[in-house]
This record gives C-alpha cells, sequence and structure tokens, in this order.
C-alpha cells in the first residue's frame, strides 16, 4: 500500500509567492517544515516575504514567461536546498474588457489578450516544464513518486463573466492542459493537478469597494464570504500529500457558479 508522504523534508517552487495564494501556500509549506523559493517580479515583495519566513525560504525575482529567469530559480531551489519536489503556479494576471465596447466602438486590444494568455498560460507552462525536468532527476520514492505539480485556473474557466474572455481564454487553457500533462509526466512518477478557486481574498479584489465585496460574498451558497488564501494552501498540501490525486481539476469554491 503507497504510504502517505508528508510535505515534511520536501523543497518547493512557488510562484506568484510575494502575495496571495502564492504567499499563503510558501507559509503553510514552511510551516508543515518543508523549505520554499518563491518566485515573483523583482518589484514585489519577495524578498520580504522570505526573510520572514526564514532559512527554509528563498526568494527568486523572475517573470514566470522568461525561460533564463525560471532556470535560475530552479537552480536556486536544487543549489540552496538540494532538490525539488513540488511546484505550485500561482502567478498571474487579468484584465476586465469586452469582446467588442459598441458604446465606444473598440474592438478588444489583441496585444491585451495576448498579454493576458502569455502570462497566465505561457507563463504556468514555462515554469511546470523546467520545474518537471529538475523533478526527473530525483530518486524516486518506493513507490516511484519524483514530484508533484500544481496549478492554478479558476471558476472563469467555466463560468466566466461579461469582460472576462482573455482571463477565462487563459484559465480554460489550464484546466485543458492539466490531463496531458498528468500523461506525458506520469512516466516520471510526477503527478499534475490544477485546483481551480471561487472568490478569493487576494490583492485581484481586495482593491475593490466594500460593498462591491459583500455582494460578491452573498453569491457563495456556503460558506457565504470569500474563500481565504489559507484554504487553498490546505488544499495543496493535501494534494501534495495524497497519491491518488492526479490529472485532476479541483473546484474550491464555496459550491458558487456564476451567472451572467
Amino acid at each position: 500500500m503507497a504510504a502517505i508522504r508528508s510535505v515534511k523534508g520536501m523543497v518547493a517552487l512557488v510562484t506568484g509567492g510575494a502575495s496571495g495564494l502564492g504567499r499563503a501556500t510558501a507559509e503553510r509549506l514552511v510551516s508543515q517544515g518543508a523549505s520554499a523559493v518563491i518566485v515573483d517580479l523583482p518589484s514585489s515583495r519577495g524578498s520580504e516575504v522570505a526573510k520572514a519566513l526564514g532559512e527554509r525560504c528563498a526568494f527568486a525575482p523572475a517573470d514566470v514567461t522568461s525561460e533564463s529567469d525560471i532556470k535560475a530559480a530552479v537552480a536556486l531551489a536544487k543549489e540552496r536546498f538540494g532538490q525539488l519536489d513540488i511546484n505550485v503556479n500561482c502567478a498571474g494576471i487579468a484584465i476586465a474588457v469586452k469582446t467588442y465596447n459598441f458604446k465606444k466602438e473598440l474592438a478588444h486590444g489583441l496585444e491585451d489578450f495576448h498579454r493576458v494568455v502569455n502570462v497566465n498560460v505561457c507563463g504556468t507552462f514555462n515554469v511546470l516544464r523546467l520545474a518537471a525536468a529538475e523533478m526527473g532527476r530525483n530518486e524516486p520514492d518506493a513507490d516511484g513518486r519524483r514530484g508533484v505539480i500544481v496549478n492554478t485556473a479558476s471558476v472563469a474557466a467555466y463560468d466566466g463573466q461579461v469582460g472576462q474572455v482573455a482571463y477565462a481564454a487563459s484559465k480554460g487553457s489550464i484546466v485543458s492542459m492539466t490531463l496531458p500533462i498528468a500523461r506525458d509526466l506520469a512516466s516520471q512518477g510526477i503527478r499534475v493537478v490544477t485546483i481551480a478557486p471561487g472568490l478569493f481574498s487576494t490583492p485581484l479584489l481586495e482593491g475593490l469597494p466594500e460593498k462591491v465585496l459583500a455582494f460578491l460574498s452573498r453569491q457563495v451558497p456556503f460558506p457565504s464570504r470569500l474563500g481565504h488564501p489559507e484554504e487553498y494552501a490546505h488544499l495543496v498540501q493535501a494534494i501534495v500529500e495524497n497519491p491518488m490525486l492526479n490529472g485532476e481539476v479541483i473546484r474550491l469554491d464555496g459550491a458558487i457558479r456564476m451567472q451572467p
């Protein structure tokens, strides 16, 4: 019978780790005995966050769409902590633009669409492919396991709202590539799982007016509130520790189904 393996002693690479879901994930993994390399933009608070988390955390300033930046981040994990076992991809951006604005007679900017897809899809893929290369060098455990990749989609992949075409397309891509990547990496004992969060209290939403946040909270059947980043991080740990979770997309949304 496959043993449940604790995250203690593992090494994680967490993108978007300076804030929101990524920061909560890095904090939880470190608190549970793992080590973490936070990957975020040079302008982020990544260095400050890593310092606060102590000697089992390091910061790699990087653009997720840059091959050289991510290679350097993976190398840092190997050099500082000896290996790489977990990759959690939380880095992403969003915009709110309609396909065509008939009042302004203005089409959705193609450059804006490209930018969202490039960061959210190509950036995620760039990181996980290079992380997988390093994981593949790990000695497999008794059950053949070498690593775990957790990607972040969104309920927008299924219930995209007005103005979310670029964001929904990018998150739908992450959903769609979950299974083929899991199949690609299965021979090396590397699992791939995607989390599709609903409405979470992250920098993406925290800038909204209080009335809007209260309205959004009421849309969630139960619990009727925004999700806490710590709840996302808890699920990441459960995914890493449960060897049968693979090739799956898990909605973490309080049963919300966004209406137009």
